[in-house]
């Protein structure tokens, strides 16, 4: 499997289902190699991946990410087993825990992360399957940016999936990753020049994940303080984890988190008029097809 062009990571639940399979078909033709499909509180992504899969030819589909606690690890695994059988080389088990405060909004546990998730692991490996087994097992890759969780997912999965993360904690990720496993690196992009236009729809974007104490915690091991988080974070802050500007400055913030240690970089281009779905100019400026 090939993660190595460029890949987007769409929240399709705002789309009818006709339009995400629209939408889907188009990431394809514009050659991008994976499409990753968040759980949030909406589809059933295992649902969602098959119908998508189904409905493209060429496009890797991957969970970005399936949300364990929501899910028997035996059930995980079939479905892994079943869409690796089917479409062939061409699904990604994104796999995470998400974090306490949209948990117990789902009404589903958040305890003790890491080794719950090193059991789960163990019980999909062990899972009994007696259906006719891929030919090529599909990639497990892990949601994760703390130590415990990246030496986990280096040891145990193919990999990491990043999100709402800087290009310094891509780099640290890949140092604790080591050389080998996948690091699947997020970009967030607003292809705006207007610097008070780009970081105000950035702020907008950016204001949810401020209430939660995960993503805080993890910034300030950056070095970020309270005072970037105040007042709908400062500059610095929004220009750390969103790439905005021209198409040669959003290229070359790509480029960055290559050279900072990613094996695949996904887009998620945010709509600068407000909208929920992706910024369908971005994916058009930035298609691989295009380049």
């Amino acid at each position: 499997m090939d993660v190595s062009t460029l890949g987007v990571l769409g929240f399709v639940d705002g789309f009818r289902g006709p339009q995400a399979v629209q939408f889907a078909r188009k990431i394809e033709q514009l050659g991008y190699s994976v499409l990753w499909v968040p759980e949030v509180m909406g589809r059933e992504i295992f649902t969602l991946s098959s119908h998508l899969l189904g409905q493209t030819e060429r496009l890797i589909i991957g969970t970005g990410v399936a949300i364990a606690y929501a899910y028997e690890p035996i059930a995980v695994a079939a479905a892994t087993r079943t869409l690796g059988e089917f479409f062939e080389d061409r699904f990604i088990l994104g796999l995470g825990v998400s974090n306490k405060a949209y948990n117990e909004k789902r009404g589903i546990p958040y305890e003790k992360p890491v080794a719950f998730m090193r059991d789960y692991l163990e019980k999909m490996k062990s899972a009994p399957y007696v259906a006719p087994v891929p030919q090529h097992q599909s990639p497990v890759v892990l949601a994760g940016m703390m130590p415990k969780m990246l030496h986990l997912a280096a040891t145990a999965t193919q990999g990491t999936l990043t999100y709402f993360t800087t290009t310094e904690q891509v780099r640290r990720a890949r140092e604790a990753l080591g050389p080998s496993p996948w690091l699947c690196a997020v970009q967030l992009v607003i292809l705006e020049t207007d610097a008070t236009k780009a970081r105000s729809i950035a702020r907008r974007y950016m204001a949810t994940y401020m209430t939660i104490e995960h993503y805080l915690y993890r910034l300030r091991r950056l070095g970020f303080t309270d005072a970037d988080f105040a007042n709908g974070c400062s500059d610095r802050l929004v220009d750390a984890i969103v790439a905005w500007g021209s198409e040669t400055q959003i290229r070359q913030r790509i480029a960055d988190q290559f050279q900072a240690g990613a094996t695949h970089v996904s887009l998620l281009p945010i709509d600068p008029s407000g909208g929920r779905a992706p910024d369908m100019r971005a994916l058009e400026a930035f298609a691989p097809r295009a380049a």
